[in-house]
């Protein structure tokens, strides 16, 4: 199999979310599915056995056609899943788990997969709801929200709807008394929306059946974000970046983004 997803599983509700997550995604993408349980050095064999079967079963409930392989692994789930994405298409984890994923909370197995693996992680909340019917990325022209964006292209032609471009600016506090300084501010402001501006026609020319659609927005990237997320089935974000998204790394805007937003995330790093 040329092009996979891996899915981590470990029992809990959380990571069946996942699973049932990925079967989806694989199946509109036509890729692959593996599903592997992390072990660690923990004597459950018995227990990675049922986790691993009953996220096969339902992969394969959910996705017929597509090539669904499962294994179990030895290690630290994070080194192994960080192994893992060198090879896969995308990551996908639930937010909490157990078992092989002890103590599995956003901000540490999944932070840290998110912040050093090879390629995209998406961290599922919840099992899936109806549809909204739109993509959600943050974008401010760095290389890591270059490639959240051909992300985020994909994911949107594969499921047939809109991707809405989002460009937050953080308004700072101006000063009456720095006339020069609130001028130069907004300036930067103009210079930075039209840029962006540019940039998302220039993706819209090389994708014609997508509908991408922007609007600038002023706030913190992560509240923007969050109520963008919303309405939206999938928000994908960069790694880190600059200008409008400041200081995106996990920690910041990437780590508020997984926790205040309630619709599956997808954090990607340029391979």
């Amino acid at each position: 199999m040329n092009r996979h997803i891996v899915v981590g599983v470990d029992g809990s509700a959380p990571a069946m979310a996942a699973v049932e997550w990925a079967a989806a995604d694989a199946r509109r993408r036509g890729a692959g599915l593996r599903i592997v349980h992390v072990c660690g050095q923990c004597p459950q064999g018995e227990h990675c056995a049922r986790a691993l079967a009953a996220a096969g079963d339902r992969a394969r409930e959910l996705a017929d056609d597509v090539e669904v392989s499962t294994e179990v692994l030895p290690g630290s789930a994070v080194k192994v899943l960080i192994a893992e994405s060198g090879s896969a298409d995308t990551v996908v984890l639930g937010t909490r788990g157990l078992g092989g994923f002890a103590e599995m909370v956003v901000g540490s197995v999944s932070m840290a997969v998110a912040g050093h693996a090879e390629g995209p992680v998406v961290v599922v909340h919840a099992p899936s709801v109806a549809p909204h019917g739109r993509v959600v990325v943050g974008y401010d022209r760095s290389e890591n929200s270059e490639a959240a964006m051909e992300y985020a292209i994909e994911q949107a032609r594969a499921r047939g709807v809109p991707l809405d471009v989002v460009f937050a600016w953080q308004t700072p506090v101006f000063s009456p008394y720095m006339a020069a300084y609130n001028s130069l501010l907004v300036d930067v402001y103009q210079a930075d929306t039209r840029a962006v501006a540019e940039s998302v026609a220039l993706w819209r020319e090389k994708n014609p059946d997508v509908e991408i659609t922007h609007e600038p927005a002023t706030g913190h990237p992560v509240s923007v974000l969050a109520k963008a997320g919303e309405s939206a089935d999938l928000v994908v974000v960069g790694s880190r970046g600059r200008g409008g998204l400041a200081s995106t790394v996990l920690g910041s805007v990437s780590h508020g983004v997984l926790h205040h937003v309630t619709c599956p995330v997808a954090v990607v790093r340029p391979r």
